[in-house]
């Protein structure tokens, strides 16, 4: 009675040596299609477990400094505009700040980017998911839970919520509409 139950768990796993055995069914290889010589990627997993990613900040802001509105609209990563940026123009830095109007803000204010902090999700190290589709996130500094979650596909991308550099942000982007190229011959 104990070996048919343990012959019946056994069936349908792999031993561990099928690894070694190419011959045996895989679901981390590829599959080559028949004729075609077109090879499909092994199917994604979506049940896998969360993954963790750590930032730790490069710098640090008092809390004085962050209370003052000021400073909200500057940009302490990159003070002064690159020289690529609007090169013999006018208004050359202002405009640099315009760019990305609320960088403090968006990072240090209300976002956790100079703090050390744990992000956890299906990709937790970046915005989107490689391949499109849902990706979500939590930022977790101290009692704090800073959700995000992103979704895209083809052109299309939306996001909101708090990045992997521990900065808030939001984006609903639409494929843009390629303009129409002339038929040749007319």
């Amino acid at each position: 009675m104990l070996c048919v139950l343990i012959t019946a768990v056994s069936v349908g796993r792999a031993s561990p040596r099928d690894a070694d055995n190419p011959a045996a069914p895989s679901t981390n290889r590829l599959a080559v299609l028949p004729g075609r010589g077109e090879t499909l990627a092994p199917p994604v997993l979506t049940n896998q477990p969360p993954r963790v990613f750590h930032h730790f900040p490069h710098q640090k802001f008092s809390p004085c400094l962050k209370r003052n509105p000021i400073w909200w609209f500057k940009n302490a990563d990159d003070p002064v505009p690159p020289p690529w940026y609007r090169k013999g123009k006018c208004c050359r830095k202002f405009m640099w700040y315009m760019r990305n109007p609320f960088h403090n803000f968006d990072h240090y204010v209300i976002g956790v980017g100079d703090k050390p902090f744990t992000r956890v999700g299906r990709f937790p190290d970046k915005n989107a998911k490689p391949n499109g589709g849902w990706n979500w996130a939590v930022c977790k500094y101290k009692c704090l839970r800073l959700p995000f979650v992103d979704y895209q596909r083809g052109g299309f991308e939306f996001y909101m919520g708090w990045r992997n550099g521990g900065n808030f942000g939001m984006k609903l982007n639409f494929a843009q509409k390629r303009a129409a190229t002339p038929m040749k011959g007319r």
